[in-house]
């Protein structure tokens, strides 16, 4: 008879970034949604929101909790590989982000940090510009216009493929990651144990902190000049 390992619940996930990865899934929709369907008011005011939740999350992966820190699942080429070697072998251990995974946490902060940075600078060529487009040359505008456009679709892909990852852990690996980021737990063997928690109270205070970074830069800047 199959003998079956003994697990249970332990906390993984703290709220902010629960929180974070939330806000950031419909945020990530409706400007992609936007985009597609020519919402420009839509789009421009939601970027410097997106912005801001990368940049809190940038923060929280140095004072957050531990899963939620990079220095807990950052490894080098080596750890990704012996991790994915374990993975074969059915042995592998994680309690929040593997060490190959974290490939796929930074490719998508750099991506959507890239994409709203171009989009402060881009332009439509109707009538909708960035709110810092005026601040730059017109080759620099068409530059970032062109790199925002190639943005969209590579992210586009990118939420594919990590949709397909989800739905591969889910019913291959029998690993729900949803009902873990939704939850904040996860089932584990008995030897693992969960994380303490960050404080939400400094969570919050981080989300403060970068909006009023975001959005006093952009209020602090010259205006863009009326015709």
């Amino acid at each position: 008879m199959e003998h079956r390992q003994a697990t249970h619940h332990v906390p993984v996930w703290d709220l902010p970034t629960r929180l974070f990865h939330w806000a950031l899934v419909g945020l990530v929709v409706v400007m992609l949604a936007s985009g597609l369907a020519g919402r420009t008011a839509i789009h421009l005011t939601l970027g410097p929101a997106l912005l801001a939740l990368v940049l809190f999350r940038l923060v929280w992966g140095v004072i957050g909790s531990p899963t939620a820190r990079f220095t807990q699942f950052v490894k080098g080429p080596g750890a990704a590989l012996a991790y994915l070697a374990a993975a074969r072998a059915g042995t592998a251990r994680s309690i929040g982000h593997n060490p190959l995974g974290a490939y796929s946490v930074l490719a998508l902060l750099g991506l959507l940090l890239a994409q709203t940075a171009t989009g402060l600078f881009a332009t439509d060529d109707i009538a909708a510009n960035g709110p810092l487009a005026h601040m730059v040359s017109s080759a620099s505008v068409k530059l970032a216009s062109k790199l925002h456009r190639l943005g969209y679709w590579v992210l586009l892909a990118f939420v594919a493929l990590h949709l397909a990852a989800i739905f591969f852990y889910r019913f291959v690996k029998k690993d729900d990651l949803v009902r873990a980021m939704v939850t904040g737990t996860k089932e584990v063997p008995t030897d693992i144990d969960g994380i303490r928690f960050a404080s939400s109270a400094r969570a919050l205070a981080a989300l403060v902190l970068c909006g009023l970074l975001v959005w006093g830069t952009l209020a602090l800047l010259p205006p863009p000049p009326a015709f």
